[in-house]
């Protein structure tokens, strides 16, 4: 059973076209990308789930119906925007929230203390919200989408403001939810967490699906074209008819090459200009770049 079903979506904000004919599928128990640049329709779909806002053409299904009361409480959302209560408690503030999804009060507070304890919160349990500090705040956020242990979560940019230590926790409990069978739909711009964890997404732009699917046949349709490589060396062998665009990391670069274009002609011209040569990876594309070039295509 597909967990999610948006049938040719349309929401309209007076004469703004959020989302326009939006259709997609998203498998039970996988972790679903939606992806798209700033105003594209992101935040809209994801509130439409939620049944948060009505589309005003098509139909959203969720585990199976459609949206209703019942259908809410088997949600849980992280937003973008923090919507916890400043001046609550951290601990009041998750019963509370968890209360209001159909939990009795001794098992939201047992299971409180217990995210609080692994997400190391319990110190602060007893304190406000908003003595909390930013990355604090997205743990606790997270702990409030979880807690009530929901089939469906949805998670809008989950990994903001978390330092690197902290975000691999979050992404090790949503590897690890989904495991369990949970669906998951990620929103976030950070391709390189979409490109490890997704197992298919959905790119929108002006609230129109652009690019759609499977993710590995989707870069497996790109072919391996990019070469990724660290070298010493001046790089004027980049500057080859058989490289169409460069994108420079520090001591990485990564260089897409025209279709045709044999690596091994730009390994021999780099070793003849006397580079020396510690990497040499040919690549499907990176999603950021595959990203790119639909929007600006779209754009175009």
């Amino acid at each position: 059973m597909d967990a999610v079903v948006l049938e040719q979506v349309t929401k309209r904000f007076d004469s703004v076209v959020a989302v326009s004919d939006l259709s997609l599928r998203i498998k039970q128990g996988a972790i679903f990308g939606l992806l798209g640049p700033n105003g594209a329709g992101k935040t809209t779909t994801l509130r439409m789930m939620m049944r948060v806002m009505i589309p005003d053409e098509g139909s959203v299904d969720v585990l199976g119906e459609p949206l209703s009361d019942r259908t809410q409480d088997l949600i849980g959302y992280l937003p973008e925007e923090r919507g916890l209560y400043p001046r609550m408690q951290l601990r009041k503030v998750l019963v509370f929230l968890a209360a209001l999804k159909g939990l009795s009060e001794d098992e939201a507070d047992r299971r409180a203390r217990a995210w609080l304890e692994r997400m190391e919160l319990a110190d602060w349990a007893e304190k406000k919200v908003i003595d909390l500090s930013k990355g604090m705040q997205q743990k606790a956020q997270f702990i409030a989408a979880v807690l009530h242990r929901p089939p469906l979560l949805i998670l809008d940019e989950p990994f903001d403001g978390l330092d690197p230590l902290n975000a691999a926790a979050v992404k090790d409990i949503m590897l690890e939810l989904r495991d369990q069978g949970t669906t998951i739909v990620l929103s976030t711009h950070r391709m390189e967490q979409v490109e490890m964890m997704c197992d298919s997404i959905c790119l929108i732009n002006k609230g129109r699906n652009i690019l759609g699917g499977d993710l590995r046949a989707i870069k497996q349709s790109y072919g391996k074209n990019t070469l990724r490589m660290e070298f010493t060396g001046e790089g004027g062998f980049l500057n080859s008819p058989l490289v169409e665009k460069v994108n420079r990391f520090g001591a990485v670069v990564e260089a897409r090459l025209r279709r045709g274009a044999d690596p091994q002609e730009l390994l021999k011209a780099a070793v003849a200009e006397g580079a020396r040569i510690a990497r040499f990876e040919l690549l499907e594309p990176p999603l950021n770049d595959i990203f790119i070039e639909k929007v600006s295509e779209d754009h175009a």
